[in-house]
């Protein structure tokens, strides 16, 4: 039942967050497919490029997910595992206040250096209206967002590595739509609706974390009298 509740709030992340998903990577994909021209119109390059964009998600939380339960075998978190919960669920709250603007600094970014992407993204337009596509696609993925970011942390406390993986596909599915829309609805919208829609979204990961946290703590506590601690 939680785990329901985990990939629908991750979903809801992800399309309330479409407004920021538009103003930041919009422009980048309608770039490529402008400089695509003719081959880049068609469901097959917009399905090869949100595909590769999607997957990308899932291949992040099932990595996220692999790297929570390593910490746990290795005997590091042992028996209070739930820590792994808590630290989780207080890093995406951080995150989703760092996405309100609630935070003293903003938080760095952490992903592919902008200039990098910049050079291979723009060259997978000539790479075809398929693998140019899926290209851009997989860079738009990996581009440095702390909404995306937010997700992964949460992956790191799944109960398993499919789980992990799941969410962050629970969460793509629901960036899907704007971005398949993008020149049609909702890149129309001005800068304050896509603000609106943002906070939204950093609503939703605070609750998601806060979830979380409490999942830790029901754990902590758990094992706690189990171990006589």
């Amino acid at each position: 039942m939680e785990d329901d509740l985990d990939y629908m709030l991750a979903f809801m992340a992800g399309l309330l967050g479409s407004g920021h998903c538009v103003g930041m990577c919009g422009s980048l994909v309608s770039a490529c497919f402008m400089r695509m021209g003719e081959a880049g119109k068609g469901i097959v390059p917009a399905l090869s490029y949100h595909g590769a964009r999607i997957t990308v998600y899932g291949l992040v939380g099932l990595l996220a997910a692999a790297l929570g339960l390593a910490l746990v075998s290795t005997g590091i978190i042992g028996k209070v595992q739930g820590i792994l919960q808590i630290v989780a669920g207080v890093v995406v709250i951080v995150l989703g206040l760092d996405l309100l603007g609630w935070l003293p600094r903003r938080l760095p970014l952490i992903g592919l250096p902008m200039a990098a992407f910049g050079k291979v993204y723009f060259a997978a337009a000539g790479q075809g209206p398929a693998r140019g596509t899926a290209l851009a696609g997989l860079m738009n993925g990996l581009m440095p967002c702390a909404l995306t970011l937010a997700m992964a942390v949460k992956a790191t406390a799944a109960a398993t590595v499919w789980q992990g993986g799941l969410l962050m596909l629970a969460f793509g599915a629901g960036t899907l739509p704007s971005m398949l829309f993008v020149s049609l609805v909702l890149g129309r919208l001005g800068a304050r609706a896509r603000g609106w829609l943002l906070k939204g979204a950093a609503i939703v990961v605070i609750a998601l974390g806060a979830a979380t946290l409490i999942q830790g703590l029901r754990f902590f506590a758990v094992m706690k009298n189990l171990s006589n601690w």
